[in-house]
């Protein structure tokens, strides 16, 4: 089902008997229109075409349907920057700024899943599955700081992953919120958005005293892969394959 804003105008409403997907597409269109914190639980149940008790089926209150989007937004999320990774194919660099051109794409084509992720407020660490699912989306962006560990020159002292990983985060979010994002909070800027994040991230890189247009040897990619593959998962969880 796509949840894009141009699709859920003509959704919206209580179909097939199916309320708790008629109400999350109500809330992820009162959001593009308003804002993760513009409406009401009551709002979302007229939106969805039914009555203001209807939504305490399945959810607890506002916050934990604002929660339930955010954990789908998250699993979308997790696909999309996996498959911009491709673990890594054909090489490093390459698979990782494709990764920084996804996260741009996703914050610019699903807008209001982006803002309940990160604009809703809700505690992330409140509810099991929403963590799992930004853990799991996390661990993307791991796996490429993991990576690009192994391009460090030698006489360069190795830089640790976590801290990459991290950094390079958030770099992305920052360009992404301010001037990749697909709703009216995108700000202007003299230049694509995915040429900003890159030359940030080079620069970020190069600082660090990597050499960015060089692949690491094959047997760097080897290594790095078969330490992946007896790393148990860290708070972040598993590296996606």
């Amino acid at each position: 089902m796509s949840w894009r804003k141009d699709d859920r105008r003509a959704e919206r409403g209580y179909h097939h008997g199916n309320l708790k997907e008629a109400l999350l597409q109500a809330a992820l269109g009162l959001i593009a229109e308003k804002g993760p914190a513009g409406f009401t639980f009551a709002d979302a149940a007229r939106s969805a075409g039914v009555s203001a008790a209807a939504p305490y089926r399945h959810f607890r209150d506002r916050d934990d349907l604002l929660a339930s989007i955010a954990q789908r937004g998250f699993e979308q999320f997790e696909v999309t920057l996996a498959a911009a990774w491709d673990d890594g194919r054909p090489d490093t660099v390459t698979a990782f700024m494709r990764v920084g051109k996804a996260y741009l794409a996703f914050a610019r084509n699903e807008p209001a899943f982006y803002s309940a992720m990160f604009e809703s407020g809700i505690p992330v660490d409140a509810n099991p599955l929403l963590t799992a699912a930004g853990e799991r989306a996390f661990g993307v962006i791991r796996a490429a700081a993991e990576r690009l560990a192994a391009l460090t020159p030698p006489g360069v002292t190795r830089p640790p992953a976590m801290m990459m990983a991290l950094h390079i985060w958030s770099i992305s979010h920052g360009v992404a919120s301010l001037f990749g994002r697909g709703d009216a909070a995108r700000r202007k800027l003299p230049m694509p958005p995915e040429e900003l994040l890159e030359a940030g991230v080079l620069i970020y890189l190069r600082g660090l005293g990597f050499t960015t247009d060089r692949r690491p040897p094959p047997e760097a990619e080897a290594a790095t892969r078969a330490a992946e593959a007896e790393r148990p998962a860290g708070p972040w969880g598993k590296i996606p394959k």
